[in-house]
């Protein structure tokens, strides 16, 4: 879906609130629509176009915003039964705000991990969102933006808004087949976002293709004063060397060896991406990181940890407060953090930084799966297992940007995805890379019970209720 023309905002609309109704018991991705303000405001850009006025870059296009993230006059109930009653909130996330300043209209809140606290994307409370790509078999959607990921996998929406922590833009997006930027931490403000990890949270976009990305990141960077990280940094233009290509650009490719999760399918289906990136005029050697993937992923996992409770420990020591047991647990891990040992993680961490530029030094940009196996069913998940995000949080825990980017689909017909990580604020790097790598791959399929119909187009959804839950 590209930019609705002039006096098109209210067909788009329509158009997708159509697609939420009719997919909404299917997939289990929203948690609340926004029907009446997003027409309303959809005919108000209409009225703009008609008379003439400046339209903003991103007019009348349609986006959901992940239940984390506050949306002036919806209530942020963060996935969780513990703020059921949270009254609407009295204005817009600067980011949301941002948006909607450039013409964008937010439709509906998508549903969310308990907190934003968990890669599956199960949410054992409220409901988890089904992965579009399977309607036989209830497969894991990633997490936590798992809503966004689904709504946009699934041709519902063009594009939305998640948060990535350890990986929770681009999980998702690998799973269920979309774009997912994991921005740089202080380049997009995290105000009105409800926190989990004030060191690793971040704000991004999961979008229907690379370009898309790269308008909504043009519009949504920038300086908050609420915000200290965005203080003093300014974002390079997403869009100014989009379309330059990679030729002699040096990308480097993670050890096959090191990937200890990595499947057959992934293998294959990354081997087969490099050699599109070298057709595309990359150079492509191995590199290996200075920790392995289980390292970074403890260690991220306790600053998420001992952050998230010093956040909620009310909640977490309530045994009466409605948490679901994994997210409990998860959160507990940090009340057992001692002073000294989180002084110790932070000491590793600047040294693993340090450490990580003498790698990165070397290349443009890294290269990597971004899920070591496509989607699992929900059955099977071991919710203390966290091999889902092995190849995501060195990512957050190096303070890098991360581009996911669908490299095709499994023989079992389920999406696989390429990661592409750049050095902190080379976002447009990312997205530069991705867009060479989209061009030669051809157009990504939506899944089988959609057709191939185009985002927020005109052609009709399957009702849900002929399709088996």
């Amino acid at each position: 879906m590209s930019i609705p023309k002039p006096g098109q905002a209210t067909q788009c609309v329509t158009d997708v609130l159509n697609n939420l109704a009719q997919t909404s018991e299917l997939l289990a991705a929203v948690a609340e629509r926004m029907d009446a303000t997003a027409l309303k405001e959809a005919e108000h850009r209409d009225s703009m176009a008609a008379a003439g006025t400046h339209l903003g870059n991103l007019h009348g296009l349609p986006f959901v915003v992940k239940d984390i993230i506050d949306v002036a006059g919806v209530s942020t109930r963060s996935g969780s039964l513990t703020r059921k009653y949270m009254p609407p909130c009295e204005k817009d996330a600067p980011v949301v705000a941002a948006l909607r300043g450039a013409g964008a209209i937010p439709v509906a809140k998508a549903n969310t991990v308990e907190f934003a606290i968990g890669g599956w994307g199960t949410n054992l409370t409220i409901g988890t969102p089904r992965n579009p790509w399977d309607l036989e078999t209830h497969r894991n959607p990633g997490g936590s933006s798992s809503g966004t990921g689904v709504l946009v996998g699934a041709g519902v929406a063009a594009a939305g808004l998640g948060t990535d922590t350890g990986g929770s833009v681009r999980l998702p997006a690998a799973f269920c087949g979309c774009v997912g930027l994991k921005t740089s931490i202080g380049l997009v403000s995290r105000t009105g976002v409800t926190p989990l990890s004030e060191t690793l949270d971040t704000v991004g976009p999961l979008t229907s293709s690379v370009e898309l990305a790269a308008q909504m990141l043009a519009v949504m960077q920038g300086p908050d004063l609420d915000d200290p990280t965005t203080l003093g940094s300014f974002g390079k233009c997403p869009l100014a060397e989009l379309e330059k290509g990679i030729s002699g650009m040096r990308l480097g490719r993670i050890k096959t060896e090191a990937m200890t999760y990595l499947s057959a399918d992934m293998h294959d289906a990354f081997e087969a991406a490099l050699d599109q990136l070298r057709a595309a005029g990359a150079t492509v050697s191995e590199c290996e990181l200075p920790m392995a993937f289980d390292e970074y992923q403890q260690l991220g996992g306790l600053i998420s940890a001992t952050e998230a409770y010093a956040t909620y420990a009310n909640l977490v020591d309530d045994p009466s407060a409605p948490l679901a047991d994994p997210i409990r647990k998860r959160m507990a891990r940090g009340r057992d953090v001692s002073a000294a040992e989180r002084v110790r993680i932070e000491r590793n961490r600047a040294r693993s930084i340090d450490d990580f530029e003498a790698v990165i030094d070397r290349f443009d940009a890294i290269v990597l799966p971004t899920t070591p196996f496509t989607a699992i069913p929900i059955a099977d998940i071991d919710e203390d297992d966290m091999t889902y995000g092995s190849h995501t949080r060195f990512a957050n825990f190096l303070e890098l940007a991360g581009l996911s980017v669908p490299m095709g689909l499994s023989p079992a017909g389920l999406p696989t995805s390429l990661q592409i990580v750049v050095r902190r604020f080379d976002d447009p790097l990312a997205l530069r890379i991705g867009k060479a790598f989209e061009d030669i791959r051809g157009d990504f399929p939506l899944p089988k019970w959609i057709g191939n119909r185009a985002a927020g187009g005109n052609a009709e959804l399957p009702q849900a209720a002929s399709f088996s839950n």
